[in-house]
């Protein structure tokens, strides 16, 4: 099979019939085989019913419904692990995305061997409160994950070989760094491709700014996780050492200072009296937790049963 079209979708009935028949266009135009993946996140508002209707008109639609809304996240990483084509490609099910895109995306995967391809949409058509924390994101992203080429790593349009969805797991809010985890995982061949930012024609956004607090805490975990998952003694340990460094300087320097007074005969003042001893403990007693805190962490990865579980390209 060529492609997966996989769509998280969250009460987006308005909009199905549309967009599976525009996949449909464009796949038969150029004549793909091709399947669209449906997953449904818990709609309240008939989406499974439309679905349905749609597999029975159309046998290329498959659908998938959870029970409950889980989020985003879950619904890709569901859709990732149901996808059988050679190359998968995203898209929100809102029509902001134009299926028209999909013929040059999946170009670029099969034949310039890219690994992922973000979709960025120079022009777009939502509010300030949604552009402004976006641009924000985007850069901070783009310092400490060293993604320097993409500009939206947000984009629900995106296209990936399928080896790239088959090794990587999408949890928590964690769809809005999915460049990040593919590069973690060993996937660094990543480009972006200007796509189009169409007005949303139904229902209404489902961003919150709840997600500018969330996003950013994903983003220090997913750092975290791919830097020092599998070593977080490295992390804590050096962290903890530093501070309790710095205290035991800061102690040797009040005992050094209390002692050259005495020998002068001049007047000093208790230890607990200095700013410093107070400073100097709470360093000491931060570090030693610090360093604890990587032990156990040390611990718990190396009893972990995936501790040897790397990204295999190939074997001869």
């Amino acid at each position: 099979m060529d492609i997966s079209v996989v769509v998280p979708l969250f009460n987006e009935v308005e909009s199905l019939p549309e967009l599976t028949t525009w996949i449909s266009r464009v796949m038969d135009e150029n004549r793909f085989t091709y399947e669209i993946l449906l997953v449904d996140d818990g709609s309240k508002d008939g989406s499974w019913e439309m679905i349905c209707k749609l597999h029975g008109h159309n046998p290329h639609v498959k659908g998938i419904k959870f029970r409950r809304n889980y989020g985003k996240s879950a619904a890709l990483n569901t859709g990732f692990e149901a996808a059988q084509g050679n190359v998968v490609i995203t898209m929100d099910a809102d029509l902001q995305d134009s299926p028209d895109e999909i013929p040059e995306l999946y170009r670029r995967i099969s034949e310039e061997n890219y690994d992922l391809i973000s979709g960025w949409k120079a022009k777009r058509y939502d509010p300030l409160t949604k552009t402004i924390p976006t641009r924000l994101f985007n850069a901070a992203t783009r310092s400490m994950s060293g993604i320097n080429n993409l500009h939206d790593f947000n984009c629900g349009l995106k296209a990936y070989r399928k080896a790239v969805v088959k090794n990587i797991e999408v949890y928590g809010e964690m769809h809005r760094y999915i460049p990040v985890i593919a590069k973690w995982a060993g996937f660094t061949k990543i480009g972006e491709q200007v796509v189009e930012h169409r007005a949303r024609k139904y229902g209404k956004t489902k961003f919150g700014m709840s997600r500018f607090i969330n996003g950013f805490l994903d983003l220090l975990s997913i750092f975290f996780v791919g830097k020092f998952g599998k070593r977080p003694m490295h992390f804590f340990g050096s962290m903890g050492v530093l501070s309790f460094f710095i205290g035991l300087v800061m102690t040797i320097w009040i005992i050094a200072e209390k002692l050259i007074h005495i020998a002068h005969n001049e007047k000093y003042r208790d230890a607990t009296d200095s700013t410093m001893f107070y400073l100097a403990l709470v360093a000491i007693v931060v570090g030693s937790q610090l360093f604890l805190t990587g032990f156990v962490a040390e611990l718990v990865s190396r009893n972990s049963p995936e501790r040897n579980n790397y990204q295999i390209e190939d074997k001869v």
